[in-house]
């Protein structure tokens, strides 16, 4: 669980700079509207707009509706902006330093340089204006600034992303551990519990998405960094998760015999159906469990918990089925199948 520290690091961190920005942009709003700055009021309000919307798209259930909004609230800034920078206005001109930088954070890079097109194109006509005095000159400088400092920002950023790419090993929207990394340590927990003789078990938990019909695309990712969270918090400290497929994870559970991995994905599941329910999310889970035995690899114990998932869900979702090696599918072994919550 240590790779998860640095992203939620992270996290904390934008999410507490987010809402001291926000908090602070509306209080400089309240400010100029109060020194009747009516223009001044306007870029504040729609700065702190875009912030919170920027911040509350990653970790709020309607990302794609807030990302949207960020980005019409980022193109009213650049409309009242433009009025100011065409008259270099004072106390307002310095607002049109922002831009740049929020472009690049809200937009991908290719529409991000097709908007600087009429930012800039609004810097050089000021410049042009010799009605504006010599301080244009100033201002187009700063602007020109603004501009490459925001394209530094965006290499430094894509180059720590590629930099970082390689040694990544968890999911940046669940925080389960990468799925490239599953078939090296699966096979390194089962030589180690060969070698001490202690037994082992996997879990693969999967939504149950054909019982729901259409697929919610929206509300599924806003929840996805949730179930994340839940999962780290069931698990021991030694224990690790995977994210296999779009909706499917996969636990690995050291010391563990199946009956007792079944009992525990029970627990898992009823608590991560209580958790999609409370985010008004009409889905149910499912769970596949497999224990080590003789003759087991890393392919072969996935094998076993992939088709003990597929038998509970060809049997209506909303249960946690345990594979039996002898019969070569899944089976309700005594005790080990539970029954659904409808």
């Amino acid at each position: 669980m240590e790779s998860v520290m640095p992203n939620v690091a992270e996290t904390f961190l934008f999410s507490r700079f987010a809402r001291f920005a926000a908090t602070a942009l509306v209080l400089l709003a309240a400010f100029s509207l109060w020194q009747a700055a009516f223009a001044a009021a306007i870029a504040s309000a729609l700065c702190a707009g875009i912030v919170w919307s920027r911040y509350r798209a990653e970790v709020g259930r309607h990302r794609h509706a807030l990302l949207i909004t960020a980005r019409v609230l980022h193109l009213l800034f650049l409309a009242a902006l433009a009025p100011a920078i065409l008259t270099n206005a004072p106390g307002l001109s310095q607002w049109s330093y922002v831009y740049p930088l929020a472009t690049f954070g809200l937009w991908p890079l290719r529409w991000a340089a097709l908007l600087m097109v009429p930012y800039l194109a609004l810097v050089v006509a000021a410049g042009l204006d010799s009605d504006l005095g010599p301080d244009r000159h100033q201002f187009v400088a700063c602007g020109l600034l603004a501009v490459l400092l925001s394209t530094l920002f965006v290499f430094l950023r894509e180059y720590k992303s590629r930099q970082l790419a390689p040694l990544r090993r968890t999911d940046e929207l669940t925080q389960a551990a990468s799925r490239d990394y599953l078939s090296a340590d699966l096979h390194k927990e089962i030589q180690r519990s060969e070698r001490e003789g202690i037994e082992m078990a996997v879990i693969l938990i999967g939504l149950d998405i054909h019982r729901s019909g259409a697929l919610p695309e929206a509300d599924i990712r806003a929840i996805l960094p949730r179930i994340g969270r839940y999962l780290n918090s069931q698990l021991r400290d030694f224990d690790s998760y995977y994210r296999v497929a779009d909706l499917q994870f996969l636990a690995v559970l050291p010391g563990v015999n199946t009956a007792t991995a079944t009992s525990r994905a029970e627990v898992i599941r009823r608590g991560l159906r209580t958790l999609l329910e409370s985010h008004d999310l009409d889905l149910t889970v499912s769970a596949g469990v497999a224990g080590l035995n003789i003759g087991d690899d890393a392919e072969t114990l996935q094998q076993g918990a992939a088709r003990a998932l597929q038998r509970a869900q060809q049997q209506g979702g909303n249960r946690t089925q345990s594979f039996s090696a002898w019969s070569g599918a899944g089976a309700p072994d005594t005790g080990q199948e539970a029954p659904s919550d409808d």
